[in-house]
């Protein structure tokens, strides 16, 4: 099994850390094009054309689905790549867990990026799927290309800035962004600093891996290859390609520095 993932920059190395803790076996093929990025701030069509770009880099390894490990490129690129690559290749999309967030019924806070906050689609999603629930939106500017670079002091700062925008009341945080998972155990110790208590964080990343492997799993068994189907695997065994702009490269510094990013290191070099 191969499942690629794709990012603007190293937001993927979560959801890949969950796809390698379900299947660790699974081939990973992570694509990427950090000198393109923030996507964030740029037009649908420019976001649209350098995601697929990226995706077709992935798919170009052939992978057996397609994981868009990014809320920006889902927003924005997610038809043109499904356009593109299905149905030979299925697209897993990101979206915030705006929905189990709400069935706890609240209050929620939703972290996200300044250009997704009070966008269209994220109110769209409060609408479907937290009607009459208590929803704070909470801008985070900086906090994505802070922990790009692994630059310490302002994630900190960038943290502390969006705790302090988060009502006390609330039991549940969304990471509308999948950057932010990578530092989940500061966002909550920061949270517990402001708001009193620590608050349930919700990420995207086991969720669409889980997605993920389970479209793999229908393909094979529609097509009759049980071998292929999700199951018991042998510890480390996967490979892990890195593609950055579509060449062939290595995990950044600044991945590295995430235990994400090392796990998958880990078990590359010990193939």
């Amino acid at each position: 099994m191969k499942i690629a993932l794709m990012d603007s920059g190293i937001g993927l190395l979560a959801a890949a850390a969950a796809v390698r803790r379900l299947r660790p076996d699974a081939d990973l093929v992570l694509s990427s094009d950090p000198g393109s990025m923030p996507w964030g701030p740029r037009g649908s069509e420019d976001i649209a054309r350098l995601a697929l770009a990226v995706a077709e880099a992935a798919a170009a390894h052939r992978p057996d689905a397609l994981i868009v490990a990014c809320n920006t490129a889902s927003v924005h690129a997610l038809p043109t790549l499904r356009a593109h690559l299905e149905p030979a290749l299925p697209v897993v999309g990101t979206v915030p867990a705006i929905k189990p967030a709400a069935a706890g019924g609240g209050p929620v806070a939703i972290w996200a990026t300044p250009a997704t906050t009070g966008s269209p689609y994220q109110r769209g999603l409060i609408e479907q799927f937290a009607a009459g629930v208590d929803v704070t939106e909470v801008p985070c500017p900086g906090l994505a290309d802070a922990v790009e670079h692994a630059d310490e002091t302002a994630v900190e700062a960038a943290v502390a800035a969006a705790a302090a925008l988060t009502p006390a009341r609330v039991r549940t945080v969304v990471l509308g962004c999948t950057h932010y998972e990578l530092v989940a155990g500061r966002i909550g110790a920061a949270l517990e600093r402001v708001v009193g208590h620590r608050p349930e964080l919700l990420g995207s990343a086991g969720a669409v891996a889980a997605q993920a492997l389970r479209r793999v799993g229908e393909r094979h068994a529609a097509a009759g290859d049980a071998g292929a189907e999700s199951g018991a695997a042998p510890a480390g065994s996967g490979t892990l390609t890195v593609l950055h702009g579509g060449v062939e490269s290595r995990l950044t510094e600044a991945a590295l520095f995430y235990a994400e990013g090392r796990g998958l290191r880990e078990v590359s070099a010990a193939r």
